[in-house]
């Protein structure tokens, strides 16, 4: 949550540090991370008399590399072990959002800016 520099905000700087160092000890207890999207597809296919058979389900890694759709075929195991990569990267993503927004907030309450130049309107008429 956002607060304009000179608003009223329920955090003071001491308890935005402690909530930025439980964000910081959340991302290094993430574990691994990975982008993608794992998905189970099923293969339907002609047999020799023409009947269409099922086969799968197939668990598969979609990923964007060099700015191409690339698609890995997974075991059981990698699937649970990529799916659970992908939602730690997901998690680390909204941290790092977060982080950002309450390093902004810290930042704006520690520091003095540079003060804002006053109306030329009206100067000299």
């Amino acid at each position: 949550m956002w607060c304009p520099q000179n608003s009223w905000c329920p955090q003071n700087s001491k308890t935005l540090q402690e909530r930025y160092e439980r964000l910081k000890a959340s991302v290094a207890a993430l574990g691994l991370v990975q982008i993608g999207t794992v998905t189970q597809r099923m293969d339907r296919r002609p047999d020799a008399s023409g009947r269409v058979r099922e086969r799968g389900p197939y668990d598969q890694w979609t990923f964007k590399a060099a700015a191409k759709t690339r698609t890995v075929n997974l075991t059981r195991e990698q699937a649970r072990l990529w799916f659970q990569a992908i939602r730690n990267h997901r998690k680390l993503e909204k941290t790092i959002a977060e982080m950002r927004s309450v390093s902004l907030r810290i930042l704006e309450e520690t520091t003095t800016g540079v003060p804002r130049r006053g109306n030329k309107r009206g100067k000299g008429a």
